[in-house]
């Protein structure tokens, strides 16, 4: 009987044999045989009671896995997470949670939204959610459990270190929608600035409300920021390439194994403003629709592209809807920008992913022109036109980010005071940078430099080697001399520490959104951008062909 009961249960998936190539056939139905059988096998002789559906989702799940990280299954639970995402709606949670010290911490808060309002602050350690209790748990699991419907309640017991207190709040659950443009602003020079974080629904009519605000304030040049965007909507990002390049201009191509993916995209509309310098900032997060804005852009000569080279997925997904309220997310297509290049890094079909994939080397990369007969490569990604260096961070900072000293210190400066002054006008002063080094002896951290980190491995290797009597008084001596520079070193640093906690405290208050306001200050992208775009000599040289 059990066994009639999975053929039954498999019998849709003969329907798609009449649907496949005829060299594919015979492979197929011999291997969806042999899985029945093994199926069958298992349900009949397996020493403990087995679950066929939860099995068959894992078989489909690491078969989808060996072609590419975006070939996607979803069952009938995961579609609904997948839309909301896709709508740009969180799912009705609105914190993103770390373990730390083996305990669930709020780190990060989105926005005004009803985990704010309902009390919770970053840093609260999350005891229990609806009295179950959040010890074994994963993240997901957590995040899972705060999920639920517009308008209902969940509760939360936390223990806030600041108060030394366990506390209890009752959240109500409201849509949370992380918007497309988090900011937009003019940053001084008649600079006007847009940071995208997304390409969900109505992006491009975001970013040209956007644009039509920066103008009436006097904007004259532009940076787009699209560091950090992983993509969205191919469609939104034409229409946002719609704004600044002219009517029935490529825009990119896809193409496909089957013919209905094989298509061109192209503006639409008479360009709002074909003319205005423009400025696009990318990184090593910037991928898909953002590296189809960034490349267009950089292929027509309309943007001169600032930061590093972006991530590198050419790759195109489309949903389809399958049997019992299921859906698989497909790669369909490669996308191809107007030189006539693929932007993708990785070529994950028949290649061992699980070590890093395939990357372009230099040696096989293929020359292509743009629009003005620049010479741009297809080596995986976008590659800047300015490239801006990595900013050196020193041992000491990274130590008190690692032992969460900065964190805790903005959690126990939020404790204190109620208000700040905006985001933007916020900084650490040198009273306050006098609080920070007392919080730091008072609570003993234990930051530990790379420096430090190699003199311990040197001690272990002298100890295992039988010799560290012999070194010891030179070890004592360095560890000394390594103390003392830990010191000097949050005086010498003192300025980058400063920032740290600058925007570390501005997000207690006003969110990711405040921490990014600040930050525009302090940003060696937007030094970079700034330098070419009023700099207009500078600016046209870029976009023009090496003589």
């Amino acid at each position: 009987m059990k066994k009639n009961i999975i053929l039954i249960l498999l019998i849709p998936v003969f329907g798609l044999f009449t649907r496949l190539s005829a060299q594919n056939d015979f492979e197929i139905v011999k291997n969806v045989d042999i899985f029945i059988s093994v199926l069958n096998e298992l349900n009949d002789k397996y020493a403990d009671e087995i679950s066929p559906g939860e099995l068959t989702q894992t078989a489909i799940k690491a078969m989808l896995l060996s072609l590419d990280p975006y070939t996607v299954y979803f069952n009938e639970g995961e579609i609904e997470t997948y839309r909301m995402m896709n709508a740009g709606e969180s799912g009705d949670v609105d914190v993103t949670l770390k373990n730390i010290d083996k305990q669930p911490v709020i780190v990060e808060m989105i926005g005004d939204g009803p985990s704010s309002k309902a009390g919770l602050r970053v840093g609260d350690r999350i005891l229990k959610i609806n009295g179950q209790s959040s010890e074994n748990r994963d993240i997901d699991a957590l995040i899972l459990a705060m999920r639920g419907q517009p308008g209902s309640t969940y509760t939360v017991d936390v223990f806030r270190p600041t108060d030394g207190k366990n506390l209890t709040f009752k959240v109500k659950r409201e849509k949370v929608k992380q918007p497309n443009i988090p900011y937009s602003g003019i940053l001084g020079d008649k600079v006007g600035y847009i940071k995208l974080n997304q390409f969900l629904e109505n992006a491009g009519q975001e970013v040209f409300d956007a644009y039509k605000q920066l103008k009436e304030e006097g904007m004259e040049y532009l940076i787009l920021d699209l560091r950090d965007n992983g993509g969205g909507l191919l469609g939104e990002a034409v229409n946002i390439i719609d704004i600044f390049v002219g009517k029935d201009v490529t825009v990119v191509e896809t193409k496909g194994k089957i013919e209905e993916m094989n298509r061109f995209y192209k503006t639409q509309n008479v360009a709002a403003d074909p003319d205005i310098p423009i400025v696009v900032l990318v990184n090593e997060h910037s991928a898909s629709a953002s590296e189809i804005v960034s490349g267009t852009l950089q292929d027509l000569d309309r943007a001169v592209i600032v930061g590093k080279k972006s991530f590198g997925k050419g790759l195109v997904q489309k949903v389809y809807p399958m049997d019992y309220n299921t859906s698989m997310k497909v790669t369909v297509s490669k996308y191809y920008i107007p030189s006539g290049r693929c932007v993708q890094n990785i070529e994950y079909f028949d290649r061992d992913t699980t070590k890093g994939g395939y990357k372009i080397p230099d040696s096989l990369a293929v020359a292509y022109k743009t629009k003005n007969g620049r010479t741009v490569y297809d080596k995986g990604g976008v590659e800047p036109d300015v490239a801006v260096p990595d900013e050196e961070i020193p041992d000491i900072l990274t130590a008190l980010i690692e032992e969460q000293a900065i964190f805790d210190f903005a959690n126990d400066y939020r404790a204190k005071h109620e208000t700040i002054a905006e985001a933007e006008k916020f900084v650490v002063d040198d009273a306050l940078y006098n609080e920070f080094l007392k919080f730091l002896q008072t609570k003993k951290y234990a930051c530990t430099t790379a420096l430090e980190t190699k003199l311990e491995e040197l001690k272990t290797a002298a100890e295992e080697d039988h010799s560290f009597a012999d070194i010891q008084s030179a070890y004592n001596q360095l560890k000394s001399q390594i103390e003392k520079l830990k010191t000097q070193d949050l005086n010498t640093h003192k300025a980058q520490i400063e920032r740290a906690l600058t925007q570390e405290i501005v997000s207690r208050y006003y969110f990711s959104t405040g921490k990014l306001v600040n930050s525009l200050h302090h940003d060696s992208y937007i030094e970079a951008a700034k330098e070419v775009l009023l700099n207009s000599s500078r600016y046209n040289a870029i976009l023009s062909p090496k003589k």
